[in-house]
């Protein structure tokens, strides 16, 4: 049983399509079509259904899939302990990020990245949606939300650390709150989703409804409209630090910290061993962000 022929069975699982499956391994449609013959052979069964508009796997298919999929995870992951355990990672890692994140802290990092592993190729999709990692072939997601899949493994790269934040021209014209229950008299811009901030004070966790006339869902937009002096807004330091080290957006209520445990983790399918490409990836880009990661250093610079 050939394992390349395997991992092109279950990229078809996932596709649905065999043209579409063996491009993303770099195989023609017909070298593509002629390795799963060679699969059926081997195994001694029809795994898919042929039509013209689509291919599903059969019994016999639905049944190997699952262990086609422990098979590859396994044979990928075992390349990192054989020997000194320092294999190099080969082949094409496909990558999933936050569209914000993705452009601001993943693709300047790409360039060492692939200088330090020349075998690797890289697959990205920058989006916002929660896509599903194992349907849509990934080998690892960049996220900062709750993992609510048990059946994925998160690691940790860097905190992911809030702050308050306003531009000088919204200080100049309406004051700085001196506490978190002054926001009340604020503009403040909302995001889409929070609609309370919970701040740590002497009393304990202290919340405070947010109002505005802005409500807006995404990350980048609300640091610009804060920049752009419409109001006090809450912040992600990897979003808004170089605003913050230009003077465009300063920190304020620095005495009332935000409650907040968010991080930016790397998640990937569960698996007994990890493939040596989301190894790499973990590795390199846990030392690139940095403890704290260089977006939370921003005043020191």
């Amino acid at each position: 049983m050939n394992i390349e022929h395997l991992r092109l069975f279950v990229r078809i699982a996932s596709t649905h399509n065999i043209s579409q499956a063996g491009k993303e391994l770099g195989l023609s449609a017909p070298v593509a079509s002629m390795h799963i013959s060679k699969l059926e052979e081997s195994i001694g069964a029809r795994l898919i259904h042929r039509t013209t508009r689509k291919v599903s796997l059969t019994e016999e298919g639905e049944t190997l899939l699952p262990y086609a999929e422990e098979i590859i995870s396994n044979v990928d992951a075992a390349q990192a302990t054989v020997g000194t355990g320092k294999a190099c990672p080969k082949g094409t890692l496909r990558i999933t990020a936050p569209a914000s994140f993705g452009r601001m802290h993943l693709m300047p990092a790409l360039k060492g990245f692939l200088a330090q592993y020349p075998d690797l190729s890289v697959d990205i999709r920058l989006t916002d949606a929660m896509v599903d990692l194992v349907e849509g072939g990934f080998d690892v997601a960049i996220r900062n939300a709750e993992l609510r899949d048990s059946s994925l493994i998160a690691k940790k790269l860097a905190t992911d650390k809030r702050i308050m934040c306003a531009s000088p021209d919204y200080i100049a014209s309406h004051g700085v709150p001196k506490s978190p229950s002054e926001l009340k008299s604020h503009l403040c811009i909302n995001q889409a989703g929070l609609d309370s901030w919970t701040f740590e004070t002497l009393e304990g966790a202290q919340h405070v409804k947010v109002k505005g006339k802005i409500k807006i869902d995404h990350g980048e937009a609300v640091r610009d409209a804060a920049a752009d002096g419409m109001g006090i807004a809450m912040c992600a330091t990897w979003i808004a630090y170089q605003h913050l080290q230009a003077g465009s957006l300063v920190r304020i209520l620095e005495d009332y910290p935000l409650v907040d445990d968010a991080a930016i983790w790397a998640v990937y399918p569960s698996s007994r061993l990890l493939a040596p490409k989301v190894r790499a990836f973990i590795d390199y880009f846990s030392e690139y962000y940095g403890t704290p990661p260089y977006w939370d250093l921003w005043h020191k610079q």
